[in-house]
């Protein structure tokens, strides 16, 4: 099944969700970066949470959610973009994609405890004028719980947030979640059904891999109020990086230092963090950035 996501909003206009289905795309984010199970659960989480902020996202905008913490897995980092009107493309990585913990006492992957204490940022970057940036600090480390925070503090939306991946020892079996947002003008008796729909949910990778569309997802999250769909969204691993980005970092090293990696190295080498994309480049290349420094 193609990944999903699906937005919807109540008819006054009080309620909205997003919804999603990210399997494809944790699939291929533990595919190249290699994570271990609980990587690919804290890292999938992560990117599924800006995958669903992203369906906000107008035009050129971008948006990241970095996450800080002082627990083994290091940062984390997930970045959205819409590649068209109706298709989001999100990358991500994990700084020690190795780590990996026993399940806790619940029997689900550790992500609090492989992410520990520390910050999430979010930060949305517009086609004109200074990007925003709101910060909070780590609730638990689980990452739902600490979007929702974000969205509370730094936003002012009281929101239930609902991440998951489900693994195995085949890989990734599931990915997905949900957020639903109290907009201004939620009267209590809403805000209570919307409490009472999360606290009777099944958890969200276990209604995908029971079959669950991302529609289903929005529904069960809403369930108890009168919902109307509002946008459909393919959403799919996509990185900015390319052999100009490489180049142009490297014309800023100066002509001296090119010129020492020319006569020094035999191959220059650039991996992207976020893709594993591996550029090379010949020493006459790296003279040719010598030359266009001249040039200029």
């Amino acid at each position: 099944m193609p990944d999903s996501i699906v937005t919807a909003t109540s008819k006054d206009g009080t309620i909205s969700v997003a919804a999603g289905i990210t399997t494809n795309l944790v699939r291929e984010a533990q595919r190249r970066h290699s994570l271990s199970p609980t990587a690919s659960a804290a890292l999938g989480r992560l990117m599924t949470g800006a995958a669903l902020l992203g369906t906000s996202l107008k035009g050129r905008e971008r948006l990241s959610v970095q996450v800080a913490g002082d627990g083994p897995l290091g940062s984390l980092v997930a970045d959205v973009s819409l590649k068209d009107a109706t298709l989001i493309g999100a990358r991500g990585y994990a700084a020690r994609p190795e780590v990996d913990l026993p399940l806790n006492d619940s029997g689900k992957f550790d992500v609090g405890g492989a992410v520990g204490r520390g910050r999430l940022q979010v930060t949305v970057s517009y086609e004109v004028g200074q990007p925003y940036v709101g910060i909070v600090e780590l609730e638990s480390g689980e990452l739902g719980d600490d979007l929702a925070a974000y969205l509370v503090k730094s936003q002012q939306i009281p929101s239930v947030v609902a991440l998951g991946v489900l693994a195995d020892r085949s890989g990734i079996r599931a990915a997905g979640g949900v957020i639903v947002q109290a907009l201004p003008g939620a009267d209590e008796r809403t805000l209570e059904r919307l409490e009472a729909a999360a606290a009777l949910m099944l958890p969200v990778t276990e209604q995908i891999d029971g079959g669950a569309t991302a529609a289903d997802l929005a529904a069960a999250a809403t369930a108890g109020l009168d919902i109307s769909p509002r946008g459909d969204y393919g959403v799919r691993f996509a990185c900015r990086c390319s052999r100009e980005k490489v180049e142009i970092a490297l014309l800023g090293l100066g002509r001296e230092e090119l010129e020492r990696i020319a006569g020094e190295e035999p191959e220059t080498e650039a991996i992207c963090e976020f893709c594993k994309h591996r550029y090379a480049l010949t020493p006459d290349e790296v003279l040719g950035l010598v030359r266009r420094l001249g040039a200029e």
